[in-house]
């Protein structure tokens, strides 16, 4: 079979930066784009909008002075306006050498935001687009409104394509920038304009207003669109723009006659930093990056899973860099605690499994978060297993905090039975009191994992605001952990948290 090769073009740095409440430093910017366009390997990148501040700016440019290092110029675009060249301007000096030219593509839009007849609006972009054209500065034109235009002036957006098809433009881009299409309109209009200019490259940019927009995306390409407009983890105005990671893994999976050039292996990566970047979390049961898709909950499931992997569909968690988890909690049962026994190297009788089975399905019955990591304590606790009891007890600690001084942490712990004690400062109390078990665990020689994510939350199920839940993510050789305190005080928390990582390692 041969395979049609469409373009990603990814406008997270754009049109997702348009989500409501957030904005990417030019660090931030630049790191995404070298992630986007040299590890996940979208065709193009969309990276902002001309003349909008010095930040932009100060962006723009420092990505393209990547860009010209690394061969990857060509794949830079930015979104310009008809403003008589003062875009253009701002572009040249940015070093951009791709516009995406905003015009109208309905006739209200034309009528009732810049009130121009077409003949006036098509002669500016014809001075546009011949401008850029003399100074090399390729042009792809986004038809704003183009959806809308299709449903009530269709006789305008095609005298408008007419038009169009004769100036040197490399690409025309469709949005559908109120997200009003259903999937059947997204078929149908595309296909005919596709038949009707056979020789033109368009692509699709869809919103998710309907939450249609992964139908809408797949649905473009069945009528025949060469490129498709997606943002990391759906970001965009209003109800965002259509998923990257979704739409990449629908394609590979049931459009075979499709192919695209992108890395799935990196998109949790990249998701995962986009969401630390700008403070939005991924919902946990977003498709392909959120953290339970690839959990099983219910017992029967692992239990499937340990034969022929009878609840196994073509998502494989390891496309994604990724792992499949099971879950601890009451429906989980006997099957999903013993693959989390498997994963810890730990072997327990079939009578002991079932006395462990019933404390965390106990525990789930109170709302209690159970993680993998807490199974050697269960155990302890259920078996009475000295094997797994604590070796680490963190005996006493003082925690300083004075105004225009580094917080500071005196500690006392005890390690297989030997009392240490040690002292550290830093940027809050709780990183004082790391430093000081850093002291104590380099005169030890052991590493301490990397902390690589600290969550605090309100317990599951509470309706007060009197205890809080400290979830500290630990990365020892490559391989991510979870610990959880409990307290009404966010530091101690913080603290038991860290006690039970000390003993996870140690029982290792």
């Amino acid at each position: 079979m041969t395979k049609r090769t469409v373009e990603i073009m990814d406008t997270t740095l754009r049109d997702g930066e348009q989500t409501s409440g957030m904005s990417f430093s030019p660090s931030e910017k630049l790191t995404i784009a070298k992630l986007l366009l040299s590890e996940l390997k979208v065709d193009r990148i969309e990276i902002g909008s001309a003349r909008v501040s010095k930040g932009e700016f100060d962006s723009v440019l420092a990505i393209t002075n990547w860009a010209k290092q690394n061969q990857y110029l060509d794949k830079i675009e930015v979104l310009t306006f008809l403003d008589n060249g003062i875009s253009l301007e701002w572009l040249l000096k940015s070093g951009v050498k791709v516009q995406n030219l905003l015009t109208k593509g309905s006739l209200n839009h034309l009528k009732y935001q810049i009130k121009k007849t077409p003949d006036q609006h098509f002669q500016e972009v014809s001075d546009s687009v011949l401008n850029a054209h003399e100074k090399s500065i390729l042009t792809n034109v986004y038809l704003e409104d183009w959806s809308n235009g299709m449903r009530n002036s269709k006789d305008y957006v095609f005298k408008y394509l007419d038009f169009l098809k004769t100036l040197p433009i490399k690409r025309i881009l469709l949005p559908d920038t109120l997200g009003i299409l259903s999937p059947k309109e997204t078929n149908l209009f595309l296909s005919e304009i596709i038949n009707k200019y056979p020789k033109l490259h368009f692509d699709f940019h869809a919103h998710n207003d309907y939450d249609l927009s992964v139908s809408n995306v797949i649905e473009s390409l069945n009528a025949g669109c060469h490129g498709i407009h997606l943002t990391i983890n759906g970001m965009g105005e209003r109800a965002g723009n259509a998923p990257l990671a979704s739409v990449a893994a629908v394609i590979k999976d049931f459009l075979p006659n499709i192919h695209i050039n992108l890395n799935e292996k990196s998109l949790y990566k990249v998701s995962k930093l986009v969401s630390a970047f700008t403070g939005f979390r991924i919902p946990a049961n977003k498709p392909i990056v959120g953290e339970n898709v690839f959990t099983q909950t219910a017992g029967i499931h692992a239990d499937g899973d340990s034969k022929n992997n009878l609840y196994y569909n073509d998502l494989l968690p390891e496309r994604f860099g990724r792992k499949r988890k099971y879950a601890l909690g009451k429906t989980s049962g006997k099957a999903n605690i013993k693959k989390n026994l498997q994963e810890l190297g730990l072997i327990l009788s079939e009578e002991d499994i079932k006395k462990v089975t019933n404390r965390i399905i106990e525990l789930g019955d109170k709302k209690e978060k159970v993680t993998a990591e807490d199974l050697p304590f269960i155990i302890s606790d259920v078996l009475n297993n000295y094997d797994f009891k604590k070796n680490i007890i963190i005996q006493s600690y003082e925690l300083i905090h004075k105004k225009g001084k580094s917080p500071t942490a005196e500690l006392e712990i005890i390690i297989n039975g030997e009392l240490f004690k040690e002292s550290g400062s830093g940027d809050g109390q709780f990183d004082a009191f790391m430093n000081a078990i850093k002291k104590i665990y380099n005169k030890i020689n052991i590493i301490l994992p990397l902390l690589v994510d600290y969550t605090v939350t309100i317990p599951p199920g509470s309706t007060s605001d009197s205890l809080c839940e400290t979830f500290i993510t630990w990365r020892s050789n490559n391989k991510d952990f979870i610990t959880r305190g409990l307290d009404s005080d966010q530091t101690v928390s913080a603290i038991k948290a860290t006690e039970k990582m000390l003993n996870i390692i140690s029982n290792k």
